[in-house]
């Protein structure tokens, strides 16, 4: 196990090092640069900008050099110094410009990844235990529901309601009083108290279609010969549910974990947005159409990290779990 952890450790450089290559010429993809995008936005509003602080600019951004010159440049000071680059957009470091962005997103997105196991594997246990039950059915429709409304929809909805029936806002991680304060226990104990309804929103859909998942792959396990024998032995309903069964049906729920979690990250981004949270959604959404490579190449690389350690976290615990992929797992 643990040679293979280490191997798969070792895997992940060669790995961020091609995505960070395609992700940068991605982001270079679209015609022009951020100087243009700056430069038009300055005529726009009547402001005429000389060729000579337009060459100005373009030294200064580094935009005059070769985009495998910017990139090898990048990875260099990313890798030697934990560098990553300057913020064009915002005229700072991008470690300062995410800043606290990072932790309240990986708080988020571990809460909600907990909301949706938490919530999905006990019901699709029990509708694949009580299958064609009426509850069956609620929970199968509510899951459709789920998996069709957007969450950047859910949370306008929630907004509606809860300012017009309640008088309350559910905009914002924190109470107006904490926004700008320093960190402190009661400043988390404040967002502790908001942070729910968002962890709701943004794991709703992840759990309709886990539920569905976990109930798909129960039900296959319940109707194999082992399972009807143990029956035909005698063994406890419960006792036999849950040593063989839901052991197993729980393995593509763990290897989920893979994408559910960068793609809670990246799917907040609408609903962060619309609920005015201070994550890393709306700076990605501004920075991709600002053309400020260094900040969404910075965010791209964060995504990808958190896909290859989850990817990475899934393969330990479905060795952990199942005893079928520890000792034959190909030499794992």
């Amino acid at each position: 196990m643990l040679s293979y952890i280490a191997y798969r450790l070792l895997q992940f450089v060669p790995l961020l090092i091609a995505i960070s290559l395609l992700a940068f010429a991605i982001i270079e993809l679209p015609p022009g640069d951020y100087l243009t995008m700056h430069v038009y936005q300055l005529e726009q509003s009547g402001t005429r900008v000389s060729e000579a602080e337009i060459a100005r600019l373009t030294q200064q951004y580094g935009l005059d050099k070769p985009i495998t010159q910017r990139y090898l440049l990048w990875m260099w000071n990313m890798l030697r110094h934990g560098n990553l680059g300057r913020s064009f957009q915002w005229n700072q470091p991008v470690t300062q410009v995410i800043g606290d962005r990072i932790t309240l997103t990986f708080v988020m997105s571990l809460l909600s990844l907990l909301f949706v196991w938490a919530v999905s594997i006990p019901i699709g246990i029990y509708a694949a235990t009580h299958q064609y039950t009426l509850f069956d059915y609620i929970f199968s429709f509510l899951g459709f529901i789920g998996m069709a409304v957007p969450g950047f929809l859910l949370a306008l909805v929630v907004m509606f309601y809860a300012f017009k029936y309640l008088n309350i806002s559910v905009t914002g991680l924190f109470s107006p009083e904490y926004v700008d304060a320093p960190w402190s226990w009661a400043k988390v104990a404040n967002m502790m108290k908001r942070i729910w309804l968002p962890m709701i929103i943004i794991g709703i859909s992840s759990t309709a279609a886990l539920i569905r998942v976990m109930r798909g792959t129960l039900l296959d396990e319940l109707r194999k010969p082992y399972v009807v024998t143990a029956r035909a032995k005698g063994l406890v309903e419960r006792k036999l549910l849950f040593k063989y069964p839901v052991r197993i049906a729980i393995n593509p729920m763990i290897s989920t974990i893979g994408w559910v979690l960068p793609g809670l990250v990246s799917g907040s981004a609408l609903v962060s947005i619309v609920l005015n949270l201070p994550t890393m959604g709306p700076i990605l959404l501004r920075a991709l159409m600002a053309q400020d490579m260094y900040l969404a190449g910075s965010f791209v690389m964060i995504i990808s990290l958190l896909t290859v350690t989850g990817t990475l976290i899934s393969d330990i615990l479905l060795a952990a779990v199942d005893p079928r992929i520890r000792y034959g797992g190909g030499g794992r």
